[in-house]
């Protein structure tokens, strides 16, 4: 059981679980409310339920133990990751759930395409077909006939 904690591929799929939970809850929960407003909600509840998990594991870290170049990055983490949230909601406002999450999934694409490119990652060739299908499968889920 230990190594399977230690998985990497567990913790992907728990991230898949709870981001497709994420999907249905947010959908009905913006049924009769703003979509930004219901993105503070939401990021208000991440907040508290993640500083509860550093105190209480004593994983809480000093600030200045923290680098200027870290800070830079996850900053910019961290405005990357609410614009997501609050295109993310608009989009669950406007649409249905089950056409808006493969799209937003697209961004397993990017990652990989900003990986090679920013990064210097390297791909195979099944990496590539991987990254088409995924591309496809996204469109082909999102598409309302």
């Amino acid at each position: 059981m230990k190594s399977v904690l230690l998985s990497w591929q567990f913790w992907a799929l728990l991230s898949a679980a709870f981001a497709a939970l994420t999907a249905i809850f947010a959908k009905v929960g913006i049924e009769n409310i703003n979509s930004d407003f219901a993105t503070f909600i939401r990021t208000v509840v991440i907040l508290v339920v993640l500083g509860g998990i550093l105190i209480g594991t004593g994983q809480w870290q000093a600030p200045t133990s923290v680098s200027g170049r870290t800070y830079l990055f996850l900053v910019l983490s961290g405005l990357a990751t609410g614009a997501s949230w609050l295109c993310y909601f608009r989009a669950l406002k406007l649409g249905d759930a089950a056409r808006v999450a493969p799209i937003d999934k697209l961004s397993v694409v990017l990652v990989a395409l900003f990986g090679v490119l920013f990064l210097g990652e390297k791909l195979a060739m099944p990496n590539w077909i991987g990254i088409a299908l995924i591309a496809s499968g996204a469109v082909l889920v999102a598409y309302k006939a």
